[in-house]
């Protein structure tokens, strides 16, 4: 195997993981609902070197340019896990990579990103070792793409996955692990993403993080948001669409309220992410259709609900809600089947 590529998803925290320690572990467990249509490709090419370097080599592109943050970004990484892959340094990398969503602006790139890069070192982990690819492979990925985004852990797998030590059997630290008892009124969510600014998050979502370290409300949240998963677990497993909305809202705007409540604090709303919001509640309580909203850290809205009132929804978006896009756009996405191994030609 001389190269090799993956598809990885984008994925949209339902409980937001916001906050951690130690090496990208967090510090309140997370669940999302894994993406279809917002992914990476990712492509590495392995040149096998006459002897093991001090530091791994890699050139990377983005969409068919160089784009040195990018690649100081990848080079830290693979730095980072030396001791976890040490056969990286047998090897020069060329690995290219796109988006199928603008990067950097709320849909979560570096999770699509990480999570594709991880898969892609992983099968040549198991390739080397002999090994066939299995359940524990993904597991394998998930633990690796953490090291790189905490949020690329919950990508590995199909519909939803959960991140973080919980109550929920098999829940831990090191990686994600798929949520399968889904109600079939959370089958086949939909998800369409309002791009109210297209640009660069003006804050990292590292820097977010670090809020979290002399916040004056992290234990608070830390235990809220605990809590809040495990009625969230207990509501897509008995179809309990009303807890459902109530808990995804509260977390987005929790999210962003833990941004501004503090001495260094972000605001990333826009004025048109509030305007969306408002109209789609005022819907809601018109139609009492099962319609809600999250966030991620940025300005950008993701509007969740059920497949079996597209008809409606998709109407409504259009007519009231994309004008409130940067020039009306917005992304239609749904609940996914997780990664796919792509050609290597």
């Amino acid at each position: 195997m001389n190269s090799n590529a993956w598809r990885s998803p984008s994925n949209i925290a339902l409980i937001k993981y916001w906050g951690k320690f130690g090496r990208q572990l967090p510090r309140n467990p997370s669940i999302s609902f894994t993406l279809s249509q917002s992914h990476t490709n990712t492509k590495v090419a392995w040149t096998k070197l006459d002897k093991q370097q001090d530091a791994v080599q890699v050139d990377f592109l983005f969409e068919g340019s160089p784009n040195p943050a990018f690649q100081e970004r990848i080079q830290r990484f693979l730095t980072s896990i030396n001791d976890e892959m040490p056969f990286l340094r047998d090897f020069a990398l060329h690995i290219e990579s796109e988006n199928s969503f603008p990067h950097s602006s709320g849909i979560a790139s570096s999770a699509s990103a990480m999570s594709a890069l991880a898969l892609c070192l992983v099968e040549k982990e198991y390739q080397i070792k002999g090994l066939e690819i299995d359940t524990k492979f993904y597991q394998r990925a998930s633990h690796i793409a953490r090291l790189g985004s905490g949020s690329a852990s919950r990508s590995l797998f199909a519909q939803a996955a959960v991140w973080g030590q919980h109550e929920l059997e098999g829940s831990n630290n090191e990686f994600a692990i798929p949520y399968k008892q889904l109600h079939t009124n959370f089958q086949d969510y939909q998800d369409t993403i309002l791009i109210v600014d297209k640009g660069r998050k003006s804050v990292s979502s590292s820097a977010g993080h670090a809020l979290m370290n002399e916040h004056p409300y992290a234990q608070q949240r830390f235990e809220r948001a605990a809590k809040n998963l495990t009625e969230l677990l207990s509501a897509l497993k008995e179809g309990d669409e009303q807890t459902f909305i109530e808990i995804v809202e509260e977390e987005a705007l929790g999210l962003h309220a833990l941004m501004m409540a503090c001495r260094q604090s972000f605001t990333l709303l826009k004025p048109n992410t509030l305007a969306i919001i408002e109209k789609l509640r005022h819907y809601r309580k018109a139609t009492g259709l099962p319609i809600c909203f999250t966030l991620d850290a940025g300005p950008n809205v993701h509007i969740l609900y059920p497949s079996r009132i597209s008809k409606q929804i998709r109407g409504f978006i259009e007519g009231n809600l994309s004008n409130f896009c940067q020039n009306k756009y917005l992304i239609y996405d749904h609940m996914g089947t997780g990664p796919k191994k792509l050609s290597e030609a």
